[in-house]
């Protein structure tokens, strides 16, 4: 099966649809699938969800796509930095669904494990845990009980992700911090599409030092990134 395209719009040709369910990897400005979110606006693809930890910057990641108004519904743990996310949110023009940043990870990496649904303690008693299922579980020798709630996994229909480098099967390693929400975000959709910087013969990565393995990913693509910084903090000379 062809895995590696020329670029983003034909690695994405032919996955999207409008009303479609998407899983974006990144935080912040860091490890975001920034060409492929440009593709999705040149296609035009509109009344998007995303579940990604947050919406980018004004003219920038996800918020691009907000710019253009192909997005319907976020799902996301952070929405500062993002004025216009604000704007369309505070309207009633955005939809908004929060999520603790460890649940919206695990979520993803559930649904990656064919897993429907988990208990968590996080969001206990407060709004996030309306609606759920609660159920008390002993955590304790003593009998004691505590509460969880339920959570369920994130199946997406596409995800896509940005690595470092990658081998031709798409085995893929993340650098530094830029791995954050790109792994669990990679196996929880139907179809996944990953960018790295380079591409490497297979065989030529540490098998030991890979972070997602190239099952999870189906199409893959070499690009130039532009690595922005989002809050610059420098030391008085």
């Amino acid at each position: 099966m062809k895995k590696i395209y020329a670029s983003a719009a034909e690695a994405l040709d032919g996955l999207l649809q409008d009303g479609m369910f998407i899983a974006a990897g990144g935080f912040g400005l860091c490890g975001i699938p920034e060409l492929c979110l440009q593709a999705i606006k040149d296609a035009g693809t509109k009344d998007l969800t995303f579940a990604s930890n947050n919406a980018g910057v004004d003219d920038f990641g996800i918020g691009i796509l907000l710019q253009t108004r192909q997005v319907k519904k976020m799902i996301s743990s952070y929405v500062g930095e993002n004025d216009t996310f604000m704007q369309q949110y505070l309207s009633g023009e955005l939809e908004l669904e929060f999520n603790p940043q460890g649940t919206l990870a695990e979520r993803m990496r559930a649904a990656g494990h064919g897993i429907p649904g988990f208990y968590t303690k996080t969001g206990v008693g407060t709004v996030i845990a309306e609606g759920k299922e609660h159920k008390d579980f002993p955590t304790g020798a003593d009998g004691s009980m505590e509460t969880y709630i339920m959570e369920e996994g994130m199946f997406a229909d596409l995800s896509i992700v940005k690595a470092w480098k990658a081998d031709e099967t798409g085995n893929a390693i993340f650098r530094k911090t830029a791995r954050n929400f790109n792994p669990p975000a990679a196996m929880c959709g139907k179809t996944c599409v990953l960018e790295v910087e380079e591409i490497v013969p297979t065989g030529s990565l540490d098998p030991d030092a890979i972070h997602l393995p190239g099952i999870y990913v189906h199409r893959l693509f070499q690009g130039a990134h532009e690595k922005r910084i989002e809050q610059r903090t420098v030391r008085k000379g």
